[in-house]
């Protein structure tokens, strides 16, 4: 059998549990047709880069399968014929990865990053600051007309 990786976009208005039935329902396409899907990874709802059908944002899956072309075919056929999927891609590979992939590396570091952030403490205090002259923001007041 041949090795695929596929990630298909879904509507935004969509729930995550519906894009995890939809998962579920492709999965099952595939175990039908002879295949077998190893890794499943949800990215998540993300913003998309230019519109499709008036969407902004779509909930994006990555699936490694392993199953004949036929089962590939009928997936992508199904997919094809769902108002919830906005784009799919099929690709043939080697060998499949079974680590993260570089989309779910990414967001680890972007949390790691985020929580380092969070963890800073209170500002230090920058001592008295009444040196300053009056903030450019404000006006002086003007001398009362008599």
């Amino acid at each position: 059998m041949a090795l695929y990786e596929h990630v298909f976009l879904a509507r935004q208005d969509i729930s995550t549990q519906q894009v995890e039935a939809l998962v579920e329902q492709f999965k099952t396409v595939l175990e039908e047709n002879g295949g077998k899907v190893g890794k499943i990874e949800t990215w998540g709802l993300r913003t998309l880069t230019y519109r499709i059908n008036k969407n902004r944002k779509a909930h994006y899956t990555l699936m490694n399968v392993d199953a004949p072309h036929a089962a590939v075919a009928e997936m992508e056929r199904q997919m094809g014929l769902s108002e919830d999927i906005l784009r799919f891609m099929t690709i043939r590979v080697e060998e499949l990865d079974e680590e993260q992939s570089a989309m779910m590396q990414k967001r680890d570091r972007d949390d790691r990053r985020r929580g380092d952030r969070n963890d800073r403490g209170p500002r230090p205090d920058r001592g008295d600051r009444g040196d300053r002259g009056p903030r450019p923001d404000r006006r002086p007041e003007a001398p009362a007309a008599e």
